[in-house]
């Protein structure tokens, strides 16, 4: 694991414990000198991460639509940002030679680039490990949400090796270094017919 995109929150408005997990997961990163790919915002979880790589002398991109930067909510210490025309090419760029994806908690923005991630791995158009950290439960709702819709026969059992949720930051590595092997040719049981 050299390079790792991370989802997650631009919101300052949420409980500390949001930023605990999310410093003690950055630490982790640059231990294992792994460079975090985020979105670039200087706020909320995002801005935490930021912080933290930067304090420890950690590898850090931003990748961020070029109206966010006129709105100013560029990273000002991370000196490796890549502007994009649309949220779109943002994605797009945030999978891009990615080893694994890491959603921490996180609003709709978040959400949608976790499910997307997910769909994209479901059709075998990615291939990457997906961890979800579920720091004090947040996501519990989502994983209730991801089980009915194999139980409600929306998508297959096989399905659910997608992706691993985990409680703890410290589980984070491990889980993207032992995800189940995911190929391409999963597109072929992408739907129930």
């Amino acid at each position: 694991m050299k390079r790792i995109a991370v989802f997650c929150a631009s919101s300052a408005e949420i409980a500390p414990v949001y930023f605990e997990a999310t410093e003690r997961l950055a630490e982790l990163f640059v231990d294992k000198d792994i460079l975090v790919v985020f979105g670039g915002y200087d706020g909320g979880l995002m801005g935490q991460l930021a912080d933290t790589v930067i304090e420890h002398g950690g590898k850090i991109k931003g990748i961020m639509p070029k109206f966010m930067k006129e709105m100013e909510w560029a990273h000002k210490g991370v000196t490796d940002v890549e502007f994009t025309d649309t949220m779109h090419e943002r994605k797009t760029k945030y999978l891009e030679n990615a080893d694994g994806l890491v959603a921490l908690p996180g609003g709709s923005g978040t959400l949608e680039e976790l499910l997307e991630a997910i769909t994209l791995k479901r059709l075998g158009l990615i291939t990457k490990p997906i961890v979800i950290l579920n720091t004090n439960n947040y996501y519990g709702p989502l994983i209730e949400m991801l089980n009915r819709c194999v139980s409600e026969n929306f998508m297959r059992a096989e399905h659910l090796k997608m992706w691993t949720f985990v409680d703890d930051p410290e589980d984070v590595i491990d889980a993207l270094e032992s995800a189940p092997d995911w190929h391409q040719d999963a597109i072929r049981f992408a739907t129930r017919r």
